[in-house]
């Protein structure tokens, strides 16, 4: 593996944080608004077993354990596919046959990791927190005493359903307290909001390219302890999502088992490079949570009201919860936000009807505002005359 003074030499490129005109900023937890910088990236064709390749693959595994602090005790193994690719693969590595699972559960995102295990025949047991509130500590300091099967804890830090962000560094101190392992999806929150091996020692950790890095979609990352993944061998339940096995093959020949995408690789190392140069985890922190603030502001300026209390809510996407007006109609909402360059999220909420909209991606301060302005248009364009909900949670 090369020393992080030895990058792979791509292509000079031009920098720029703006989109081209025509195309809208996404305002989504991902696939999100990238750099041109990203983009160029792409514009060349790569050898997915060339020695130059292989030493990018090489570089980001190192950058990203590093990122994570993971020091020698832990390593990252790129996997191919979406975001859900690679928590259905650790899920299934990590996750012994006979061992059961705790899902803190309060949105989406917590279901699928539930649904997986039924695919895969893990046993599993669930907090189920539904739509806005987040497991605590004590909540899940009782089920573990409660029941001493339970080998493993699945928490999402960040659950996009609704904007939160779990209390990961609480939940992680009670896990480690009873001797079990913590597999955390990070996907939504991982390279914005600090997650340190020193701070929360996790055993797994997944995220996803298209994400707070700002790459494009295309491929996951499970970052974990070596031990851990020695102990995977020959648990997997898929030879294409076996962890243990693109780890092992990775540190023999540098190569991905199968065609990687190399297009998204490329342009994700590009993006891990504007990532250090903006300040790494605390500089990209530092704009997301700007722009969080200046959406929520003022939409609450219009009449909107978020999901979730200011304390919950994350710098990745906040939800908002949809006007009562008989006018408002998400689809239409949807249409004329984006003729103003802006493409919004629909909600994914089983109590209340909403939308979300995201903080990530190449995204400052003005296109908060702009998106802020577009939505206030959109609405006397609609006919409606308040933003207050029906329901007040």
């Amino acid at each position: 593996m090369p020393s992080s003074n030895q990058k792979p030499q791509l292509r000079e490129t031009s920098s720029a944080r703006e989109p081209a005109p025509a195309d809208p900023y996404l305002l989504t937890p991902g696939p999100l608004t990238t750099s041109l910088r990203t983009k160029q990236a792409m514009l060349r064709d790569w050898g997915s077993w060339d020695l130059d390749f292989n030493q990018v693959t090489a570089e980001i595994r190192q950058r990203l354990t590093a990122m994570a602090q993971g020091g020698d005790a832990y390593d990252c193994v790129p996997m191919q596919g979406s975001g859900t690719f690679s928590v259905e693969a650790a899920l299934g590595s990590f996750i012994p046959r006979d061992g059961k699972a705790l899902v803190l559960m309060n949105g989406a995102y917590g279901q699928r990791a539930a649904k997986t295990l039924d695919y895969i025949s893990r046993d599993y047991v669930t907090l189920d927190k539904g739509d806005y509130l987040p497991p605590l500590p004590g909540e899940v300091d009782e089920i573990l005493t409660a029941d001493p099967h339970i080998t493993d804890v699945v928490l999402v830090h960040c659950e996009t359903s609704s904007g939160i962000l779990n209390p990961l560094k609480d939940i992680s101190d009670v896990v480690q307290r009873h001797g079990k392992r913590l597999i955390v999806d990070a996907m939504s929150s991982f390279g914005a909001v600090p997650l340190h091996t020193t701070e929360v020692p996790f055993e797994v950790m997944v995220s996803s390219a298209n994400k707070c890095i700002e790459g494009v979609p295309g491929f996951g990352f499970i970052i974990a302890k070596k031990t851990a993944l020695e102990a995977a061998k020959g648990r997997s339940f898929s030879l294409s999502l076996d962890v243990h096995d693109q780890w092992v093959s990775m540190n023999k020949t540098g190569q991905w088992r199968f065609t990687p995408p190399t297009h998204t690789v490329v342009a994700f190392y590009e993006a891990l490079l504007q990532h250090e140069e903006e300040g790494g985890v605390s500089g990209r922190l530092a704009r997301y949570s700007r722009n969080r603030d200046v959406l929520v502001a003022g939409m609450r300026k219009i009449g909107f009201e978020t999901l979730l209390d200011d304390e919950w809510l994350s710098p990745i996407i906040t939800t908002f919860m949809s006007p009562a007006d008989p006018n408002f109609e998400f689809k239409r909402f949807y249409d004329e936000i984006k003729s103003h360059g802006f493409i919004i999220y629909p909600g994914k909420l089983t109590e209340v009807d909403s939308f979300r909209v995201g903080c990530i991606g190449q995204l400052d301060e003005q296109v908060m505002q702009g998106v802020v302005e577009a939505i206030h248009q959109s609405l006397r364009a609609m006919g409606v005359t308040s933003p207050k909900p029906t329901i007040v949670l």
